[in-house]
């Protein structure tokens, strides 16, 4: 009897030593499959390595165009349409553009079209984006609809009935009838914009804008703008950026040296036979010197205002 519970208890402990060892091997199996498995979200070698290779490749291409433009305003006139980066650079196109073109009459018709068109722009779709935010009223929804739908039309499409109507006006060859078309582009979109951005913004505050006895406009300018910075930003950088680089109206309503923009000013270098490209690209670089001071000073608040913008409809 004795020998038999003896023999019971050392199987017994045999057993346990067995379910211990098996246990333990299923213990590191299990730790190395913990191990093995990565974290949500941390991406692998491999993929690391992939993904910023196609970063590296996608800012190459996004950057060598403008370098390239920069580099061929550095070359002598004889070296301009060669493959060549820069072997003798030169600021003679950059002389040239001062000394032979309406340069500054250029540059002083799109410093006033863009100044206007932006500030008009901006007051315009602040206003309307405030009105279709907070208020109910008859022909409401077609005003939106409106708005979407002009922007719709391709701008080849409208070259020809706006030039028509700005010749029936007399605002042909004159800033003001490039200053309306520019709205009629910047306003429809940025109205929208302006809408959702404001309804994300919470109605009580006009609630007690109006128990302090301010009026809806006061409402408006004193307590919703300084709230809206970021979506005024998007606004202002959209309506600035759609009057200060476009040609295809600036070229069709506006003639003569002393009243083209700078964009417009551009197709005097190109003939129907050859392409001045030194000059050119020269000028193509100052154009885009003030639209990145004024990207520089709006970049803090454009990805606030346009998801913002993005988050109602």
């Amino acid at each position: 009897m004795t020998v038999t519970t003896t023999s019971d208890a050392a199987g017994a402990d045999a057993t346990a030593a067995a379910d211990v060892q098996a246990k333990g091997a299923k213990g590191t199996k299990g730790a190395k499959a913990v191990k093995a498995v990565r974290p949500r979200g941390q991406r692998g070698p491999l993929a690391s390595v992939s993904l910023h290779a196609t970063l590296v490749v996608a800012a190459v291409i996004a950057v060598f165009p403008v370098l390239w433009i920069l580099l061929t305003s550095l070359k002598p006139p004889q070296q301009a349409v060669s493959t060549d980066f820069i072997k003798d650079p030169t600021l003679d196109n950059y002389r040239y553009l001062v000394d032979h073109t309406s340069f500054f009459t250029w540059f002083g018709n799109s410093v006033l079209v863009a100044g206007i068109t932006t500030v008009l722009g901006v007051f315009i779709a602040a206003t309307t984006g405030y009105a279709v935010s907070r208020f109910r009223f008859p022909g409401m929804k077609p005003l939106m609809w409106t708005l979407l739908v002009t922007q719709m039309f391709p701008m080849a499409i409208l070259i020809v009935p706006l030039y028509n109507l700005m010749g029936q006006l007399g605002l042909l060859n004159q800033p003001l009838g490039l200053i309306i078309t520019y709205l009629t582009i910047a306003v429809p979109f940025c109205a929208w914009m302006m809408k959702g951005f404001f309804d994300t913004i919470p109605i009580e505050i006009d609630e007690s804008g109006r128990v302090d006895g301010l009026n809806p406009f006061g409402t408006f300018w004193r307590l919703i703008l300084p709230l809206a910075r970021p979506g005024l930003a998007v606004t202002a950088f959209y309506s600035f950026i759609t009057a200060w680089g476009e040609v295809a109206y600036a070229s069709a309503f506006l003639v003569g040296d002393d009243n083209l923009t700078l964009a417009g000013g551009l197709q005097t270098f190109v003939t129907q036979y050859t392409a001045n490209w030194g000059p050119m690209t020269a000028a193509s670089v100052v154009i885009a010197i003030p639209a990145a001071i004024f990207f520089a000073f709006a970049q803090r608040h454009l990805v606030a205002g346009m998801t913002a913008g993005a988050t109602k409809g």
